[in-house]
């Protein structure tokens, strides 16, 4: 059976997914090709975005409306209120910026603690608030998460080449700046490895974008159909008895599981992301059930 890649299933199921390689290896490069595979917005998307564009101020006479979606990639030193949304005045930040498309932050670990948690709630509700003197608003907040970061400080740990400098407590102390609470937020944690000379030199014509954007946009017309009335469109987003109704499994699968939530000790969290993304696999293969390669 056709089992895609797992940054295919991301995009398809709009799940969060944290890229991680040596420097060069094309991390920042695949997420910026995003926006050329997801499907266009429909018309109520449009206008969503439009508004939280127009309250920030980014809308104008030569773009009155926002038809692609969006991408933001702060910098790592934005700050806290600058990626929620503040100012004396509740305006959007960059999660609220993104709603509807995407969030790319790059350099992951260079983040500063306080800033990246509050990626928590917007990521579980789908919405922000921001509190201020002049009042409270809340801004919508459904977004991919995308996130990139180099094995190391130096960035080349485990790279073939040995030239990494750093001490096995150093690249600890590197990974542990991320919050366990937010790894458990990814979908998939992704190692891209740096290219072979020979695959660099390669003539051979890659996939385009368009071919995998028909597979994505197939695969979210099923999920659409499949969440018809819920008021949910994404696998990412499902919970509860949508979760349990969307993907349920057979006796191998069931079984699988079992294994896997007692050997690896998963948490309810990591339970119902297992299921959330092969769902999304089963139907980037035009499977209605989920099966064991799936799984």
């Amino acid at each position: 059976e056709d089992v895609r890649a797992p940054e295919e299933g991301a995009w398809a199921g709009g799940h969060n997914v944290l890229l991680s390689g040596p420097p060069g290896a094309g991390k920042s490069m695949l997420a910026s090709r995003l926006p050329s595979i997801l499907p266009t917005m429909t018309l109520e998307e449009m206008l969503e975005t439009t508004e939280i564009h127009s309250i920030a101020g980014l809308t104008g006479e030569h773009n009155p409306i926002v038809v692609q979606r969006p991408f933001r990639a702060p910098h790592h030193t934005i700050s806290s209120s600058g990626l929620a949304g503040g100012t004396a005045n509740p305006r959007p930040g960059e999660i609220s910026l993104a709603h509807n498309g995407v969030l790319f932050l790059d350099e992951l670990p260079e983040f500063s603690r306080q800033t990246l948690e509050v990626l928590r709630q917007p990521l579980e509700t789908g919405e922000v608030t921001i509190s201020r003197a002049a009042g409270a608003e809340t801004f919508p907040s459904r977004f991919m998460l995308v996130c990139a970061m180099n094995p190391c400080r130096c960035g080349w740990y485990g790279h073939p080449s040995g030239r990494c400098t750093c001490s096995e407590s150093a690249v600890r102390a590197y990974r542990q700046r991320i919050s366990g609470p937010l790894l458990d937020r990814m979908d998939i944690m992704l190692r891209v490895r740096s290219l072979e000379y020979d695959e660099l030199h390669d003539q051979s014509a890659g996939e385009p974008s368009a071919a995998i954007r028909e597979r994505v946009k197939r695969a979210r017309e099923i999920q659409r159909k499949r969440l018809e009335g819920s008021g949910e469109t994404l696998n990412a987003r499902l919970s509860g008895e949508l979760l349990r109704d969307s993907c349920r499994l057979d006796a191998a699968g069931e079984s699988m599981l079992r294994a896997a939530y007692t050997r690896l000790g998963l948490t309810a969290r990591s339970h119902d992301k297992v299921l959330r993304l092969p769902r999304t696999i089963a139907d980037l293969a035009g499977s209605e059930n989920i099966e064991a390669p799936h799984l």
